[in-house]
Parts: C-alpha cells; sequence; structure tokens
C-alpha cells in the first residue's frame, strides 16, 4: 500500500439512483485488531436520490473534512431527507454533528437501541429519531422502498441491515466487510482477498456466531444482488461464496467441544476494544467464545452462557469507583452460577482508577476461582501491545481449558500411519518477525523450498502461535536456520513458555536486517522473506512466502534437523 499517500474519497455510481463514497485511508486508522493486517481500509457511505435522498452510513470523524467536502460538491445537503445508521459509535458524532449543522432537516434512522447511542453520541436527549424494527419500511420514492433487517450481536446490538427491492442491494453495515484500500470498488477476482474477509471475520464475527447465523437466516430470503458494506471492496462477485463462507466459518465456532463466556460492558469501547482481541486469541485456539454484552443481555442469558461454559471472563470499565450497574448484576449471576472448578479471567480499561477491575478480580479470588491469565488492566486507549497482549492471553486461557479437558490415558503406540509420517524430515529454523511494536518467534521444522523462480518456501504454522498474526499476506519475517552442535540453547529458549506479550528475545543476541526483523546472531544462515499467500489447513496455516535475501553464517557447518518418530506431534 502507498505509505504516504493522502486519504481521499472515491465517488462512483453503483447502481440507479445509488452512489457510493469510499473515504479512504491506506494506513490503518485505529489501535484495534481488526485492522492488525495494515493495509489501509475504506469507510463506505452510500447516497441513495428517489423524490427524497437518504444517506447510509456517514463515516467517522478522520474523514468528516473531507468527505462532507465531497458530498457537497455534488449535491445540496438542504434537500437531504434522512440519514440511515446501521450502528452508531462516539467515532461517528463528529460527523454526524456537522451534518445536522449544515442540514437541520435530515431525521435520522436507526435501530431500537441505536436511537439511545445516538441521543447520547449527539448529547441531546431530545432528538426525534425515527426507529425502525423491523417491521417498517421507507419509501424514497422512484421505487426506492427501504425495508429494514435489524441484526444485532453483543459488539454491535445496534446493527441494522437495509435493503433496496428496486436495486436488489442490502446494505450491510458491518456484515461481509474487511478492511483493505485500493482504487477498486467491487470485488472482481475476490480470490485474492479472501484471507483479508476471513480475517476481518475472525477478529469481529467469530465471537458472535450464534448471532451471525441468526442474522444470515433473516438475510436469507432476500433477492440480493450486491452487498454494500460498511468497509472494503463491495461484494458483487463472491456475494453466493461469501454467504456460504460465512455459514461454514459459524459453524466451526458452533462445532468446538469447549467455549468461553465472555462477559462485558464498555463506556467508551475501550473495554469492547480488549474483549474483541481476547476472544480473537481464543477462537484461534479453537474454542468458542459466547461474548455478551451485559449492558443489553437478559439474565438468562448470562447464566445460560455461564453454564454450558468451561471458563468465563468478565470485563469492565470503572465508572465513579465502581463496575457499571450492569457488570455487579453480571457478576452475582457469575457468582451464583459457576462452579469454583471453571477458569476464571478479568480485564477492563479506565481513565482515572481501576477499581472496577479490582473489585471483581477480588470477589473472584475470595470464591476461589482459578485465573487463565494475569489480570489486565488498561489505562485509557488499548495500543498495538496491548492487544497483541490481551490476545495471547486468550490463547492461553484457552489451551489451558483443553489442556484441563483432555482425558488422561495411558499413551497408544503410535500407528503405522502415524510412525510413516514421523519420518519426513524437516530442518530446525527460528521464524522470527516484527511489525511496529510488536514482534514474536516460533521454532519451526515443517518447512519446505516451495519454488526456484521467484525462490520461495512453505512454513506451516499453527493456528494458535503468537507469530500468526504476524504471517499474513504482505507481511515479513526472517527465517534462521539453525546449526547442528549449536541449536540445543536457541531450541530451549524458544519453546519455554512466555506470558502475553513477554519479549521473546530478551537474553538472545539478534541484529535488525533490512526487512526490520530480527536475526539470531548463532544461526547458520537466515533467509529475509515476504508472505505471498497462505492456506488453511486443518489446524495449521500453510504460509507461502518469497526470499528477498539470504546470508550464510557459517560456511562450515551443518543443519540441524528435527527426527520423529510419530506424525501426531511435533
Amino acid at each position: 500500500m502507498p505509505e504516504n499517500k493522502p486519504r481521499d474519497v472515491q465517488v462512483y455510481p453503483i447502481a440507479t439512483d445509488t452512489t457510493v463514497f469510499r473515504s479512504r485511508s491506506w494506513t490503518r486508522l485505529r489501535f484495534e485488531i481488526e485492522y492488525a493486517l495494515a493495509k489501509g481500509t475504506t469507510a463506505n457511505t452510500y447516497l441513495i436520490k428517489g423524490d427524497k435522498i437518504a444517506l447510509v452510513d456517514p463515516p467517522g470523524e478522520t474523514f468528516t473534512e473531507s468527505f462532507l467536502k465531497a458530498l457537497q460538491q455534488r449535491f445540496d445537503l438542504k434537500k437531504f431527507d434522512y440519514v440511515i445508521l446501521g450502528h452508531i459509535n462516539p467515532n461517528r458524532a463528529a460527523t454526524l454533528k456537522a451534518l445536522l449543522e449544515l442540514a437541520p432537516q435530515i431525521t435520522f434512522v436507526c435501530s431500537n437501541p441505536g436511537a439511545k447511542n445516538l441521543r447520547g453520541a449527539l448529547e441531546n436527549p431530545d432528538l426525534p429519531v425515527m426507529v425502525m424494527r423491523g417491521e417498517e419500511t421507507l419509501d424514497l420514492g422512484k421505487g426506492h422502498h427501504l425495508q429494514f433487517i435489524p441484526t444485532p450481536n453483543p459488539r454491535y446490538p445496534d446493527l441494522l441491515c437495509t435493503y433496496d427491492p428496486q436495486t436488489e442491494i442490502l446494505y450491510t453495515d458491518k456484515l461481509f466487510g474487511a478492511h483493505i484500500c485500493g482504487d477498486q470498488v467491487f470485488d472482481e477476482g475476490w480470490e485474492i482477498i479472501n484471507e483479508d474477509k476471513r480475517y476481518y471475520f475472525d477478529c469481529l464475527m467469530a465471537p458472535h456466531a450464534r448471532q451471525v447465523e441468526t442474522a444470515l437466516d433473516k438475510l436469507g430470503d432476500l433477492p440480493v444482488r450486491m452487498y454494500a458494506t460498511g468497509h472494503g471492496p463491495l461484494v458483487r462477485y463472491s456475494l453466493i461464496e461469501l454467504t456460504e463462507f460465512y455459514r461454514q466459518w459459524c459453524q466451526q465456532q458452533a462445532s468446538q467441544e469447549t467455549s468461553v463466556a465472555l462477559i462485558y460492558a464498555s463506556a467508551y469501547g475501550n473495554t469492547a476494544t480488549l474483549a474483541q482481541a481476547i476472544a480473537r486469541g481464543i477462537t484461534k485456539a479453537g474454542v468458542a467464545v459466547e461474548s455478551i454484552n451485559c449492558e443489553f443481555a437478559d439474565p438468562e442469558e448470562i447464566r445460560a452462557a455461564v453454564e454450558k461454559a468451561s471458563g468465563f471472563i468478565i470485563g469492565s470499565p470503572t465508572l465513579g469507583g465502581h463496575a457499571p450497574t450492569p457488570v455487579q448484576v453480571a457478576l452475582g449471576i457469575v457468582l451464583s452460577t459457576a462452579t469454583n472448578n471453571k477458569l476464571a479471567g478479568v480485564f477492563g480499561s479506565f481513565g482515572w482508577s481501576g477499581e472496577a477491575v479490582d473489585i471483581i478480580e477480588g470477589k473472584l479470588k475470595d470464591a476461589g476461582y482459578r485465573f487463565g491469565f494475569d489480570t489486565i488492566r488498561v489505562k485509557f486507549k488499548p495500543n498495538d501491545a496491548t492487544l497483541q497482549m490481551c490476545e495471547e492471553a486468550g490463547t492461553d486461557f484457552a489451551q489451558a481449558l483443553k489442556k484441563a479437558k483432555k482425558v488422561r490415558t495411558p499413551s497408544q503406540p503410535a500407528t503405522t500411519t502415524e510412525q510413516a509420517v514421523g519420518r519426513v524430515v524437516g530442518s530446525l529454523c527460528i521464524l522470527t518477525a516484527k511489525q511496529g511494536d510488536i514482534s514474536s518467534a516460533m521454532l519451526a521444522s515443517w518447512v519446505s523450498q516451495a519454488s526456484f523462480n521467484p525462490p520461495g518456501l512453505t512454513i506451516a504454522v499453527a493456528k494458535d502461535r503468537a507469530v500468526e498474526p504476524l504471517t499474513h499476506s504482505g507481511n515479513k519475517f526472517v527465517l534462521n536456520v539453525l546449526k547442528e552442535g549449536n541449536h540445543i540453547g536457541l531450541m530451549k529458549h524458544f519453546l519455554k513458555p512466555f506470558g502475553p506479550g513477554q519479549d521473546r528475545f530478551d537474553g538472545v543476541a539478534t541484529q535488525e536486517v533490512e526487512n526490520g526483523c530480527p536475526v539470531l546472531n548463532d544461526a547458520l544462515a537466515y533467509l529475509e522473506c515476504s508472505v505471498k499467500n497462505r492456506m488453511e489447513v486443518g489446524d495449521h496455516w500453510l504460509v507461502y512466502a518469497t526470499v528477498d535475501n539470504g546470508k550464510v553464517l557459517d560456511g562450515e557447518g551443518i543443519t540441524a534437523v528435527h527426527h520423529r518418530k510419530s506424525g501426531n506431534h511435533y
């Protein structure tokens, strides 16, 4: 992506009387894990011009000035009638306030939970709002008779999709999106961005798989020819495939044997961001998450999730020195429902003091619960390093649950097939990667040369590895090949357990090379690599990377090799 390209607004007609305004940024805007691939983003806004004019999903405050300038160059804002909001958050408040000043006649349209959020964001408790619960419609004239489908989930309890039968466009807001920026308006050649779609789903939708599947059922009967998404390319060419992928990915979550109840409330969005990162760490380790926003959940929903789950995690902001009332109610339900053999976790964000987190932690400790990670306390907005730590904490929590659930049985001899697979030999390597303030590493032996021209290789990376987020397409890494007779110390170092966010390179001699990643000084050789593609293969990702540069550090050394007796473990 262009590093210094200015933000802009791309305007493009997509259907009869329908135009998209794509507010574009080639760099990541916010510290949220869904943006971690750092491929930029587009905030898509849509204008439908019938006899009346409706604007769908104005962008956040980053784009307020450029968006309004592009809009005013083409339309008279005094003639606008409606602003339809798929969801409301504080980030959109600046744009909505500016719109109201320029066009005080507009009527806001949103879901029932969204009305409260909107009035709060605009600091106007008396703001008139048109509330859509699902049965109402909005006639713009010229055949644009809009229908509304509430599709709430715990992260976005006010999520609302809008359908225009005239153009057969479904405005999906958060569903089916991707954080990627470019000139391409639609998704032609969609296979090359499927990884970005999957990552977006894993970060935003996987913790709410049950609600997402319900949303898919609601939307399934509509004759749709295009998904007008909130972020990324509009979905026209992969509509059937992406819908099916969403169902498959939801069902993968539902089929997991172990689950975690992730219960939280969020005053300004920061606690929700932490919850999202923790959930990502849990789901990538093969454990399902039942995410619950206790501000909108019924007590019975919380009780049922806790009873079913093998562990629970509670997150809270601090308001006035205390946890908000919904969190206190949820904590009471947990204490009365969960047996103390269930694993627990606590996290939260705060502005000036963090008493809520301490109170929750204290009550759970007094009740005898074990903790799956050290309590997480974050002041103000989380950064990249904090989100990495939260993701790794979630993975540790999931791995502890899976380990506890394994039935202790006498070890069985490997089958002949497993013995045969175990005879596949791989060189011992350390994969090292760094991106901004985030760095990580792993011991790898499933490595193979894959191509001559360009020189390329494949590496199998387990889904729950801490380094996995740094091995997506476009990322850089270094493959350090270990030397026979000098590899034991490095093996032991990188095989030992690390705490969430702990520096993997502490005490290891390294130097940084051209691609920004660490090289181990004691390696036999190293290769600087760029990830070109990756494929999901069972419990691993198969990463294909090309070699940009490399060097043999010891011309007399021999590559260390890993011999196994079985193919069912490393």
